[in-house]
């Protein structure tokens, strides 16, 4: 499964996101805000940081560099992929995989276009902070999960362990998981990202034992060392059925996507998109900036790109 969310389709969600995890990205201001007869690219963004870390530097390079106008909207993924179709935004950055709006959008109405990957692989997975992981090395097998429920609850779990989960919109296989490996779990949400890590957070610092579905990339992992939990191993088809899910998330190279009206008429800020593709490590760089250390995406986006000249410079040309 992918972190997507549940909206209906057809209806553009728009999110405020506060708190460490994520930042208001329709509220920053655009130099060119005013600018008459400018050029305008439309970008979506997502709730998590890793996407906000994406369009940070993407607007800061248009906007710095080719003279381009960039509005953001704050939308849900399959809410993101009706609204490139119709032209409302002109292109999503991260994308972990929508098979279904793959197939309508791009292959059949071909109202959406590929752009190439992002240049990031996604994972979602089970994690235990790497201080439980070394006095229990056990506990990396999934197996062996039931032996620490006791270890992992909480008042919220309802005598079982706790498996923490983000934003109840995102779809995940993890209650599948808990009853089809027969665990002893209750999957906890914490309400959003933000939340989430504020409890890890919490959790890290009295050195106690937690359990909770997380992705990578994520600079968290730079604050809390973790240790992926491995599930039975995932093969092709493995998650078709929701509710028969017993394997691991599987591994995403995340993938762009733009409005094709745009991908043929958008003149450099296409061509630019279609080029940008970064690592990991750059985007964690980013994130970290914008999440732990306060800063704004357009701050953060103007630290990395005065230190990462050669990188972007192959993006523009």
């Amino acid at each position: 499964m992918r972190r997507r969310t549940t909206a209906v389709a057809g209806s553009l969600l728009l999110l405020t996101v506060t708190g460490c995890g994520a930042a208001d990205m329709t509220k920053q201001a655009s130099p060119f805000a005013n600018a008459q007869g400018s050029k305008t690219v439309n970008l979506s963004v997502q709730s998590w940081v890793g996407a906000q870390a994406n369009v940070a530097v993407v607007q800061y390079l248009l906007e710095h560099e080719l003279g381009y106008r960039v509005d953001t909207v704050q939308v849900d993924e399959v809410p993101a992929w009706d609204a490139l179709s119709q032209g409302r935004v002109d292109a999503l950055l991260e994308d972990w995989g929508h098979p279904e709006q793959e197939q309508r959008y791009v292959k059949d109405k071909k109202t959406i276009t590929r752009a190439g990957d992002l240049g990031v692989t996604g994972h979602i997975g089970w994690y235990v902070p790497t201080y439980f992981a070394k006095q229990h090395p056990d506990v990396t097998n999934w197996k062996n999960l039931n032996k620490y429920a006791e270890q992992f609850r909480t008042p919220e779990s309802g005598g079982k362990g706790q498996l923490m989960d983000g934003s109840p919109s995102y779809v995940t296989n993890d209650k599948a998981l808990v009853q089809n490996l027969k665990l002893d779990y209750q999957v906890v949400f914490a309400g959003s990202e933000a939340a989430q890590i504020t409890q890890m957070r919490q959790f890290a610092k009295e050195k106690k034992p937690f359990l909770t579905y997380w992705y990578s990339p994520q600079w968290l992992f730079k604050k809390v060392p973790m240790t992926e939990v491995k599930l039975p191993a995932y093969k092709e088809g493995c998650d078709a059925d929701p509710e028969k899910v017993a394997c691991a998330y599987p591994h995403t190279p995340l993938q762009k996507y733009l409005n094709t009206d745009f991908a043929k008429n958008g003149g450099k800020a296409a061509a630019f998109l279609k080029k940008f593709k970064w690592s990991t490590e750059d985007q964690n760089e980013v994130s970290l900036l914008i999440a732990d250390q306060k800063m704004t995406p357009e701050e953060a986006a103007k630290k990395w790109v005065d230190s990462h000249e050669s990188t972007w410079k192959a993006w523009l040309s």
